[in-house]
């Protein structure tokens, strides 16, 4: 997940001597290069959901929400565009698949569903990818469908959507701190930004045949052991694009 920038000097103190681990130096630390990155010999950086977190001017932070100019860490602008989203985290089998809605709901590497009346005909978007659109830390499906379908959070902090021709949004749900940032990622602000979670089949937050997205945070980290820290990279499109008439 994007974290706020990190102190170095809290990230030299790494375990030093630890069985089994072939360490490396960086400067004068050891440090484990599967749970820590270099730069220029002398500064530390975590790797956070698979993404070596890059270094500016004694600060950490993460490519999926900042950027480095004049050695000063700051956001990135936020995306004013429809986008798709994809998994980021070189170790998972789904590295690079897509966010896909389908039952009121976002998974990941699965099949979108969506829906057109037939009287719209040629006008129909294609409907066959999972289109999102973002502002003022809200998110909603890019589609036709009058009222639209806003993206949220449920109460069991699954990513979800509301059903077409309907506003419904069950009590406990969470419908802002979101952000999607140009050449950046698609991240969850809630629960003090502990980001997003891939579950496989049948872990705990799965429960379905495919891989499901799940708001990692202090409630429920306890029962997501099984799950993998992951980002979600944000792939803009022209500004007039529709996913679909109505996902489904």
């Amino acid at each position: 997940m994007p974290h706020t920038t990190v102190a170095v000097a809290a990230l030299l103190c790494v375990a030093k001597g630890v069985l089994g681990v072939d360490l490396q130096h960086c400067g004068q630390a050891q440090y484990d290069p599967a749970e820590y990155v270099c730069w220029e010999n002398q500064f530390l950086c975590p790797i956070r959901a698979g993404e070596p977190l890059s270094h500016c001017a004694g600060a950490c932070y993460s490519k999926f929400m900042y950027t480095c100019t004049d050695n000063v860490v700051t956001l990135l602008p936020p995306v004013d565009t429809p986008f798709t989203l994809t998994v980021d985290n070189p170790g998972l089998p789904i590295h690079g698949k897509p966010v896909t809605a389908a039952g009121q709901h976002w998974s990941l590497d699965g099949q979108t569903s969506s829906y057109c009346p037939s009287q719209v005909g040629s006008e129909c978007p294609p409907g066959n990818s999972t289109v999102i659109v973002a502002s003022e830390g809200r998110a909603a499906m890019s589609v036709m469908v009058p009222g639209g379908q806003q993206a949220y959070l449920d109460p069991y902090w699954n990513m979800v959507y509301t059903q077409a021709h309907s506003a419904y949004i069950p009590s406990g749900s969470t419908v802002t701190g979101f952000g999607a940032y140009q050449g950046g990622g698609f991240v969850n602000l809630n629960g003090n930004g502990w980001g997003w979670v891939a579950c496989p089949p049948r872990a705990s937050g799965g429960g379905g045949p495919g891989w499901n997205l799940v708001a990692r945070n202090a409630t429920n980290a306890a029962t997501l052991n099984e799950c993998h820290s992951i980002n979600l990279r944000v792939n803009s499109l022209p500004g007039s694009t529709l996913g679909a008439w109505q996902y489904t």
